[in-house]
């Protein structure tokens, strides 16, 4: 049960699992304020108030894309549950924004060239997947290994518990690859993932059998069937749009 600070507005399940998500990127000083201790304190002990969302609100490419899917939803708060789900794993959410909207909302917010255009017009949805695959590759060009393995780890990615450890987990999991020239997701591999820093973790007890997402190779939830699913669903989807360029 979250503990809070009178926070009716808000929904305090979805910031802390919004949080959740974002904390490995802002533990490293890619994404967000310098907060990560204080990030990883309200995820793990599943307490909020203002301050957390505070956190939340500075993620620059995070906190837009919650508003705009809330937004397209007449959802008022952004911290909503199925809109932090829609973002980080996909859900029926994603399919209430137009192309037109999505495309503008793109061009005005990250200025991406407009050959992005297809993409959208192909049915490019609000996902972080979509974000790291497409938006990145409008960047740089795709054309070395570090590269794949940075958006690798930046993904979302989705992965079966083989083996719990003190603080670390074995998962089987499909990485993401070259096939040719194109992007593709490979066969399933064991994969040595962290859930916990200091003996302390986001997740309780995972055992053999368990779906756990992944970002920046740190375990941020149990997932259900149907949400492995949808990850894999909007993940594929991402990876044929970027391969149009």
């Amino acid at each position: 049960m979250l503990k809070t600070n009178q926070l009716p507005q808000f929904d305090l399940e979805g910031i802390v699992r919004c949080g959740r998500y974002a904390f490995m990127p802002n533990h490293l000083t890619f994404c967000g304020p310098d907060k990560n201790k204080d990030l990883f304190h309200y995820c793990q002990s599943q307490k909020a108030d203002q301050g957390l969302i505070q956190i939340l609100e500075e993620f620059q490419t995070l906190y837009p894309y919650l508003k705009v899917i809330a937004r397209h939803n007449q959802i008022k708060d952004p911290f909503s549950e199925k809109v932090v789900e829609a973002y980080w794993i996909g859900n029926s959410l994603l399919e209430n924004i137009t192309k037109s909207e999505f495309y503008n909302y793109l061009v005005g917010k990250f200025k991406v060239k407009k050959k992005l255009s297809e993409q959208i017009s192909l049915g490019a949805k609000a996902h972080h997947n979509f974000h790291v695959l497409n938006i990145w590759k409008q960047i740089d060009n795709i054309d070395s290994i570090q590269i794949l393995n940075v958006m690798d780890l930046c993904r979302i990615s989705w992965g079966q518990v083989k083996k719990s450890k003190k603080s670390s987990l074995e998962i089987k999991s499909q990485p993401l690859i070259f096939n040719g020239n194109k992007l593709d997701l490979g066969q399933p591999v064991l994969q040595k993932i962290n859930y916990k820093i200091k003996d302390e973790s986001f997740i309780k007890k995972p055992k053999r059998g368990d779906w756990v997402s992944t970002h920046w190779g740190f375990a941020c939830e149990i997932l259900t069937n149907q949400q492995v699913n949808n990850l894999k669903k909007y993940t594929l989807e991402s990876i044929q749009l970027a391969n149009l360029n």
